[in-house]
């Protein structure tokens, strides 16, 4: 099945036109996303090597059927760029894009949760279902199909670990990265329960990091709601209290956030928790039965 994005996903690109637009964009399109077209205003008409260009999503959604957008233009317009996708009847939206001010999220948070629309991001790697479809800036090349679910706040540690899940023979039904910012589109619960419910999904990889509670309530619902095993890594043991490390969310106050009661939190519920990437990889393989 996979999550997120897969064989039936018609992605619509708002800003392909642009450098990064355009360079990720054709790349997911060469994996084998079905990119049916891009928008930039007052572009309609034109092309981005024979994918057509519209003025706006609903013109590309009633032209292609386009039901996915992945939002790839400067944070000043990306607020806007979602509410016009998610006007125009697009159900899954992926925000790149980064910079978006937190009240801003906050307003387009409210407004895509009573709609029922899926959203990543934003300041988010976007969504990899191996082998189906690719959409966001995830190295699909180091990735293979199999039945090992991730999801992260991270990129880059997504890419290390999911690296060496392949490197020990594992695959991936789905890599999900929510987005590192204090308010983003999906929480880990709501992946995990799509995860929980997805049957090519029977492990499942877990990618935190210091700062907020995310993972403490994902600790709850994976005693609760989760059957599947759950690896998680934290990254941040090493931390200074109080200092911002990397996302804008990743910032903790004196025990609270930190790497170590996260860690706790998650082995208290049942879940494995490694140190390291490496560490990470070692316990997935060694629950999925698998030699190192």
């Amino acid at each position: 099945m996979a999550i997120v994005v897969d064989r039936d996903t018609r992605l619509v690109v708002q800003g392909l036109t642009g450098r990064e637009g355009r360079f990720h964009g054709l790349r997911n399109r060469d994996y084998g996303t079905n990119v049916v077209a891009g928008v930039t205003p007052g572009k309609g008409g034109q092309d981005a090597d024979g994918v057509p260009i519209f003025d706006t999503v609903a013109d590309a959604v009633a032209e292609t059927g386009a039901n996915t957008t992945m939002v790839f233009v400067p944070a000043r317009f990306a607020a806007d760029a979602i509410y016009e996708a998610v006007d125009a009847g697009i159900g899954t939206v992926i925000c790149i894009a980064e910079g978006l001010p937190a009240h801003e999220m906050l307003r387009i948070y409210n407004y895509i949760r009573p709609r029922g629309i899926t959203m990543l991001g934003p300041n988010c790697p976007g969504a990899l279902s191996p082998g189906k479809a690719n959409v966001g800036i995830i190295p699909a090349e180091i990735f293979r199909e199999g039945a090992v679910g991730v999801v992260s706040r991270s990129g880059t540690l997504t890419y290390q670990i999911g690296h060496e899940l392949t490197q020990r023979g594992l695959g991936n039904s789905t890599i999900v990265g929510i987005g590192g910012d204090p308010v983003v589109g999906s929480s880990f619960i709501d992946i995990l329960e799509r995860f929980e419910a997805d049957d090519e999904t029977e492990l499942i990889v877990l990618v935190g990091e210091i700062g907020g509670d995310e993972e403490e309530k994902a600790a709850a619902f994976i005693e609760t709601d989760v059957t599947k095993p759950v690896i998680a890594y934290i990254a941040g043991f090493t931390a200074p209290p109080g200092k911002t490390m990397g996302h804008a969310g990743a910032i903790i106050s004196g025990s609270s956030g930190t790497a170590e009661a996260k860690k706790e939190a998650l082995e208290a519920r049942g879940a494995q928790v490694g140190t390291t990437p490496t560490e990470v990889a070692d316990l997935a393989a060694a629950t999925a039965g698998v030699g190192a």
